[in-house]
């Protein structure tokens, strides 16, 4: 395979000018979400009663707009323009329109009309509620409102629940794991022909669908698509959507609903100066965070090894994995070149904000990175916020395994020989740099893996709920839960005088992440938690923890307050609920007795005084 090289880029004749940042202009709660449309284009940062997050709108001017002087412009341009009209190209035909795919359009016309709008069904509470302490609610949509269905999971659901011995754990599970199917697949086409099947999966109260969290969401109902023909064309369907995406602009992270779809494109109401450009109509934002390619990388990678159907390694697909080394060759660089000169960083991104972790500094850049590490930079994290240090650690471990996953796939298949090879090399050399550059020696813990590094020695200690996380590195298979490296991280990151975002309060404990702030835990990072751990003991006291605070709304939030279990962000957050549907999927097979049958550790609560009234019934 012929992968372009890097090539060093001229120095500007000239600096560009300084941003000016303006306040931002704040809007009401209430306008931040709109009831008139089933899926509002905002983030409703905080659902909490007693305490309201609202979004920051910046004015688009001119004025403020960045040039920067690039000599190879024209020649950019073109290979976007050439990427666009592949793009089109490859879209649908209107032929596919036909049958199925009309159906579901007039179907989601249908819901959008008649259905009340989840993002705030998710904020209330809804019978039948369980017979229990906490009296968790009933909240999945009624069946004519969802958007999506399958069989396979509707007996799954019945399968797990049936033989749990909490009726709130179960209710949870029976609202989190249908979430994604039931409330986000805002568009799918089931053709016949394979390279023609799509799939547009919104995170949640976003209408734009992002790489890493679609995988995420997606990852639970992997194992069920060999008995379910519609669910693995689903899948299918997603595998080629993200190819599609990735080939328009591999360096961005969420996307607009495919044209084809009838669906309307969203505004993230930000001012965003991004180099390489893209077109605002296929691409919500474009934050470069190397764990979305390796999302995608990913997503075929788990389809593969749960059907075996080869069907999505298409002319599409390949262009989209070439693209991906491309990235990965152009992002492998250092700051300087050896001469000492300014780099071609490729990519630069800037916003018009007063909040530090939403841009990159330096003119857009970063800060400086060594070269010749074989680490992949990355400007932002999984929490889209950007990174201190651009060796972040956890999205270079995360990638080196899908890397090396895809090229088995390939070498197994006997297809495109080359593009295996050059993947395998680069995992094996990204998984060499990591334990090179990505360890350091902790007064206290000893040896641990840090967060983000620059590769010239500094390192940034600490771990993010989002994931790719420190935390999660066994399970992106990157090392057992019992090696020394990875238990003596753990220590440190489950510890606050480890970790800086590993928050305690008084009514609940965890994670967080400088994207909510450093009174908010995630949920999410105690289930990663549980599903690395192997003592009885942690894992039960994790779930009954989610469970608490999850109980009043029975779903699973993004960030709940350590001493104010109300206030939390996001009552529909469809990743976090398919995090926790894959906890008990692995509880029930790594420790089926923790949650299954009369000796389960983890009991339905009730209130004493229906316990005292048993007895007495019972005397």
């Amino acid at each position: 395979m012929n992968i372009q090289k890097r090539q060093p880029r001229l120095k500007p004749s000239h600096d560009p000018p300084d941003i000016e940042l303006e306040p931002a202009t704040p809007i009401s709660p209430a306008d931040a979400i709109t009831s008139s449309s089933y899926y509002p284009p905002q983030r409703a940062r905080s659902h909490s009663p007693s305490k309201s997050r609202v979004h920051k709108r910046y004015p688009s001017d001119d004025r403020h707009r960045v040039s920067f002087y690039r000599p190879s412009c024209d020649i950019l341009i073109m290979l976007f323009l050439g990427g666009l009209c592949l793009y089109l190209l490859l879209l649908p035909s209107p032929s596919d329109a036909t049958g199925y795919n009309r159906e579901f359009i007039k179907q989601q016309e249908y819901i959008r009309q008649a259905c009340p709008d989840y993002a705030l069904y998710s904020t209330r509470r809804h019978p039948p509620y369980t017979d229990s302490l906490y009296k968790i609610p009933y909240q999945r949509p009624a069946q004519e409102c969802r958007l999506f269905t399958s069989e396979a999971v509707e007996k799954k659901i019945k399968e797990i629940t049936s033989k749990m011995a909490s009726v709130d754990l179960a209710r949870l599970f029976e609202n989190c794991f249908p979430n994604t199917l039931d409330t986000t697949v805002r568009w799918h086409l089931a053709s016949k022909d394979p390279k023609k099947v799509q799939s547009f999966i919104v995170t949640g109260d976003i209408n734009a669908q992002w790489l890493r969290d679609s995988t995420n969401q997606l990852q639970q109902y992997q194992p069920l698509a060999k008995d379910d023909p519609a669910l693995q064309k689903l899948l299918l369907g997603a595998i080629n959507t993200q190819a599609m995406y990735v080939n328009q602009s591999r360096y961005c992270n969420a996307f607009q609903p495919p044209p084809f779809s009838g669906l309307e494109s969203t505004s993230n109401n930000q001012d965003d100066h991004v180099y390489p450009p893209y077109e605002p109509g296929v691409v919500f934002e474009c934050k470069y965070e190397i764990d979305s390619l390796a999302s995608f990388l990913s997503l075929s990678n788990q389809y593969y090894a749960s059907t075996s159907d080869a069907s999505f390694i298409t002319p599409l697909w390949i262009e989209a994995v070439e693209r991906v080394l491309l990235l990965i060759d152009e992002q492998s660089g250092g700051t300087f070149t050896s001469d000492g000169e300014p780099n071609d960083m490729i990519y630069t991104f800037q916003r018009k904000t007063t909040v530090g972790t939403e841009t990159l500094n330096l003119n857009g850049i970063g800060n400086p990175l060594a070269s010749n590490t074989s680490l992949v930079r990355s400007a932002f994290r999984p929490s889209d916020d950007a990174c201190i240090l651009q060796y972040f650690i956890p999205g270079n471990a995360f990638l080196s395994v899908e890397l090396g996953r895809t090229a088995q796939i390939l070498t197994t298949l006997r297809k495109q020989s080359s593009i295996a090879k050059t993947m395998q090399t680069l995992s094996d050399s990204i998984h060499a740099a990591i334990l090179k550059y990505g360890v350091t020696e902790h007064p206290e813990y000893g040896k641990v893996f840090a967060y983000e590094v620059d590769g010239y020695g500094s390192h940034i200690l600490m771990d993010d709920a989002n994931l790719p996380s420190l935390l999660s590195l066994p399970l992106l298979g990157f090392v057992p839960s019992s090696d020394p490296t990875y238990q003596n991280t753990r220590k440190m990151i489950l510890s606050r005088k480890g970790n800086p975002y590993y928050l305690v309060g008084s009514k609940f404990h965890g994670i967080g992440g400088p994207h909510i702030g450093i009174t908010h835990a995630w949920p999410i990072s105690l289930l990663v938690q549980a599903m690395t751990s192997d003592n009885d003991d942690e894992i039960v006291g994790l779930l009954k923890t989610v469970l608490s605070v999850s109980a009043n709304l029975g779903l699973i939030h993004e960030s709940v307050n350590v001493n104010q279990p109300r206030d939390y962000t996001r009552s529909w957050f469809a990743w976090a609920n398919s995090v926790f549907a894959h906890t008990i999927l692995d509880l029930a097979e790594r420790k089926p007795g923790l949650i299954f049958g009369e000796g389960a550790r983890i009991q339905t609560k009730v209130k004493k005084e229906k316990v005292k009234k048993e007895k007495e019934k019972k005397e």
